[in-house]
Order: C-alpha cells, then structure tokens, then sequence
C-alpha cells in the first residue's frame, strides 16, 4: 500500500474482506453480557468496552479465506480467540497489579483480584465451550495447548522477572508463548476449521508464528518509546516490573559490564537506577535495532504466505504484516 497511509488506514484496509463476519464476532461477545446477571455481566461488560483492535479474530477470519468454509464456525473460532486472549490479560493484570489497561482501570483495581481472577476463569471457560462448539477435534487440541503456552510464558515472566542473565533465546521463547503463540493458533486454526490443505495450513501457522514475534517486540519497543495515552500504560513499565525485553537485552549484551540495567535488577527499588538504564535505552540505537528485528520476522510473515492463493485476504494479511511493525497505539 501507499507508504502515506496512517495506521488506521492499515487497519481498515485488513478488515475489508471480513468486516460483516467480524462483526457477528463481535456480538457473539456482546451477548455474553445480556445473558448474565448482577456482578458478572457488569465485570463482562467493562473488559468488553476495552476491546482492542480485535487482530487476532481478524487473522482467524481471513486465514479461513484460502478454501471454501462454514461461515458459523469460523465466526465462533473467531470468537474463542478473542476470549481466550481477553482471558489472559484479565489474569496478566491481576499477576502484575496493574492499575490501567488500554487507557482504562483493570478489573483487578476496580474490583480486587479475587474477582479479576474468577472473572478470567469464567472467560477462559467461556472461550473454550465456543471452540469445542466448532466440533473440530484437531483446532480444539491446538486451543487447549496454546493455553498451556500462555500460561508457561507469563510463569517464565514472573520467574525470569529482574534477571540480569536472560538471553535473548530465552526471551524469544517467553514471547512466543505469552504472545505469538495466540497468533499462531489464530492462523493456523482458521485454515483447518474450514479444511484447508496441509500446505495452506503450514504456510498461516508460520506467518501467525512470525506475526506474533513481531507484533510482541514492537509492543515492548512501544513500552520505552511510546506515550501513555498511545501505550495504554505508563511508559517504562516493563523495566519498572523487571521485564527485561529487546532493547534492554540488546544493552546488557553490547555492554556487559558497569550496565545500569544490571545495577537495577540487583536493587529494583533504586529510582535513581531506573531513570540511568532508561536513559541508556534512550540514549543508544537498542529501540531502533528492536525495530529492526521485528521488521525482519514481519518480512519472514510475508514470505510465509508468498507461495498460497493472491486474494484479497492474502492482500490485507500483507498488510497487516506491514501495521505491526509501523504501527502506533
């Protein structure tokens, strides 16, 4: 597409070709709210109004695009996707005690944890009764190990969390399960829901696999480089927490030694620390060589999927490798 065109125009562009099934994902969601009662369809109902921009259904809905298909099916895959990523980010907060999420307060500051948590039980739940109601054996497989995935990647976050050691393989793989696991299922599961051919279903699940690489290590760049209305979080929160990401490896291993970063994880609580290794972050090219590196998986995304059908829905997920990467929030 035109190189002038803003992030939005990218995104309404991917959405072309599925707008209307998108939509009847969308109020497959809306109604879980009207059918609930008291508490729950109001703690429903306020992660649901924080709905992001609803990518990974969008990936489901298009990679479905490559063979001919039940139209309901995919609908509530889509659907499962996006519930079973909401589910992760109401318990992430809760983990993580965060104050706000996309702009707004997180259920666990505005009801507790006890209810955060229960909440993202239900909605895990939620999201696993509407994959099996697509009767595909093999996707709801696929669903149940990427929630062990999810949930292994936020254990080796917690566990990895003010390590000054971590190596950026390890880091690659603690993002692909927290995030590029999702997106992989997302692609890969819309083409066999509708049986698509093996090769069809190897060349989505590669792209969601470097989609999701991408998309996980601009959004850390985004945590040092972003603003907190564009980020939804205060900037810097990831350094703040003792979630070493790209950058901050990038330094540690450029500067191995006398590195603020190190100084930080071996006394967090110091502010003083936490301004110097933000400044060196800022000072050098470790944002721009993350930028990079996420460039280079969104490149490997679209020679994925170079080899299938050109159709309009190949056309928008070109596109959408493109939007990860130049993307602000």
């Amino acid at each position: 597409m035109n190189s002038t065109k803003t992030s939005s125009d990218l995104l309404e562009y991917v959405y072309d070709p599925v707008r209307n099934r998108l939509q009847s994902s969308v109020e497959m969601l809306s109604e879980l709210v009207s059918q609930q009662p008291g508490i729950l369809s109001e703690l429903l109902d306020h992660v649901l109004d924080a709905t992001g921009k609803l990518i990974r259904p969008t990936v489901v809905l298009l990679a479905s695009n490559f063979h001919s298909n039940d139209d309901c099916d995919v609908e509530t895959l889509a659907a499962a996707v996006e519930l079973l990523h909401m589910a992760t980010l109401i318990h992430d907060d809760t983990v993580d005690s965060s104050e706000v999420r996309r702009g707004k307060a997180t259920v666990s500051s505005l009801w507790g944890p006890k209810r955060a948590v229960l909440l993202g039980d239900y909605v895990f739940a939620t999201s696993a009764k509407f994959v099996c109601d697509t009767e595909n054996v093999r996707v709801i497989r696929r669903f149940a190990e990427t929630a062990m995935e999810l949930s292994s990647g936020e254990l080796r976050e917690i566990e990895s969390a003010y390590s000054k050691d971590l190596t950026r393989n390890q880091y690659l793989d603690r993002i692909y399960r927290k995030t590029a696991s999702l997106f992989t299922t997302a692609a890969e599961s819309g083409a066999m829901v509708v049986g698509s051919p093996e090769h069809v279903i190897k060349a989505l699940k590669d792209y969601g696999y470097n989609l999701g690489m991408a998309f996980q290590i601009v959004d850390d760049v985004l945590d040092f480089d972003g603003k907190q209305a564009e980020v939804g979080k205060p900037v810097g929160n990831d350094l703040t927490q003792g979630i070493l990401t790209m950058p901050a490896i990038l330094a540690l291993e450029q500067y191995p030694v006398n590195n603020p970063i190190s100084a930080l994880c071996e006394d967090p609580s110091d502010e003083k620390k936490l301004k110097t290794a933000l400044e060196m972050i800022h000072n050098h090219s470790f944002i721009q060589d993350s930028i990079e590196i996420a460039r280079e998986y969104s490149s490997k995304a679209l020679d994925s999927i170079r080899n299938i059908e050109l159709n309009r829905s190949r056309q928008s997920l070109e596109v959408l490798a493109e939007y990860v990467v130049d993307r602000r929030f």
